[in-house]
């Protein structure tokens, strides 16, 4: 499935606190639809993916943040591809600007739920309006004393 709105929303306790453009997966490799929750977080991650490893920095697909899902190589992450973002073009992640990530790095923690939609419902089309057709990921980020806020590539 194509995801056409390509935004990542995040919400804490049903009010909007952003919306990120995001790089979704392409048709051969879909992003999941349902939803997960955040099993980690890694600054400066590294790269691993069929015999390649590459060490965090500018080459890195990861980009300078992951938040990783609940299912198994799915995750959120930066780019070394930043003009992906707004496209269908990873391998089934969720992909956002390297500034936007490390901006959604500091709203989200581990446990905090995201939702990715595959088709438009009431509560995406609150948010984005009724015209437009939707798949998007949700974050519902949990609020903290820290934040006082909420493999693909």
């Amino acid at each position: 499935m194509i995801i056409p709105d390509r935004k990542l929303v995040v919400m804490e306790k049903g009010s909007v606190i952003g919306v990120l453009p995001v790089a979704v997966g392409a048709a051969g490799s879909p992003s999941p639809a349902g939803t997960f929750t955040i099993t980690s977080r890694l600054t400066s991650p590294t790269y691993y993916h069929a015999g390649v490893v590459i060490a965090p920095g500018k080459d890195n697909p990861l980009g300078p943040r992951w938040v990783g899902l609940n299912k198994q190589g799915y995750g959120i992450h930066g780019t070394n591809v930043p003009n992906s973002v707004g496209k269908a073009a990873s391998h089934g992640c969720i992909r956002l600007r390297n500034r936007d990530i490390v901006q959604f790095f500091t709203l989200v923690n581990v446990g905090d739920s995201v939702e990715i939609h595959g088709e438009r419902d009431e509560q995406i089309a609150q948010i984005f309006g009724a015209d437009a057709s939707a798949r998007t990921a949700i974050a519902q980020a949990q609020p903290t004393a820290s934040t006082g806020v909420g493999g693909g590539q």
